[in-house]
């Protein structure tokens, strides 16, 4: 059995989930609403305040199947209840973030701005303190959705190994390289 699978999904209070005929999960919490197309062969029962999932047999797609499909309805019901947050920092000199409602625009040291749409599930929020990198803050009940604009973001402009700089996520360590001057 997998790990992962087995265990039941604990809905919380405020949380309402919904199963249709075509497998399609809706999870409605007090942040919104999330909905999920479970695969056919992955069985969804709804008993009491728990979410449990069984499958078919042992074959590896199952197999694989059993886990995601528990680890998604989990994260939804996490993201309807508390919501998901990504921060981003700006390293580089001069390099600036600003958001006018979802649209974000950032100089990153190219020979232009780069205006970065948001999606309207999604709310952002850009701050710039004296003597501190700018961040970008990004909140949503959409866990998938949150990782997937982050990491465009970041690949706007990677942060690079020699001084770091580039668009990271707060808290992340860069690998450093020596420079030139080290071989001597």
């Amino acid at each position: 059995m997998s790990r992962i699978g087995k265990k039941p999904v604990a809905v919380v209070n405020g949380v309402n989930i919904t199963v249709s005929a075509d497998n399609v999960i809706t999870v409605k919490g007090p942040k919104g609403e999330l909905k999920q197309a479970i695969d056919r062969d992955i069985n969804v029962t709804v008993e009491g305040s728990e979410v449990i999932f069984t499958r078919p047999t042992d074959q590896i797609r199952h197999r694989a199947m059993h886990g995601l499909y528990r680890a998604l309805v989990a994260n939804m019901v996490k993201g309807v209840t508390e919501g998901y947050t990504k921060k981003l920092e700006l390293v580089g000199v001069g390099y600036k973030a600003s958001n006018q409602g979802n649209l974000l625009d950032l100089s990153l040291g190219y020979s232009h701005n780069i205006l970065f749409e948001i999606p309207k599930e999604l709310k952002v929020a850009t701050q710039q303190e004296k003597g501190e990198n700018p961040k970008i803050t990004l909140e949503g009940i959409d866990k998938q959705l949150l990782g997937q604009v982050a990491a465009k973001l970041r690949s706007l402009r990677k942060p690079e190994p020699y001084k770091g700089k580039g668009v990271k996520y707060v808290g992340e360590i860069i690998r450093r390289k020596a420079g030139k001057a080290a071989g001597k």
